[in-house]
């Protein structure tokens, strides 16, 4: 099974090694057939600590790093 790739932008970068980022997605409501923005936050493992708030970033799925943190960056998308 693919391991998911989530893009999104981080949003806290305070923690040791780990950022926080929100991930938005549309799809259509099932119901009002209108596209709905849905977002969520994740919390990825940054080793280097090198991604700041308000960059755009790509996270992977991983095995379990902590007790929230189950992703973790994969590269800057801007680069």
């Amino acid at each position: 099974m693919p391991k998911r790739i989530l893009q999104g932008k981080v949003t806290s970068d305070k923690n040791e090694q780990t950022v926080t980022v929100l991930v938005e997605r549309r799809f259509t409501h099932p119901m009002m057939k209108k596209t709905v923005r849905s977002t969520k936050k994740y919390r990825a493992h940054d080793p280097l600590n090198q991604f700041k708030v308000g960059d755009t970033v790509r996270i992977v799925e991983c095995a379990p790093i902590s007790k929230t943190k189950r992703w973790e960056v994969l590269v800057d998308a801007e680069a």
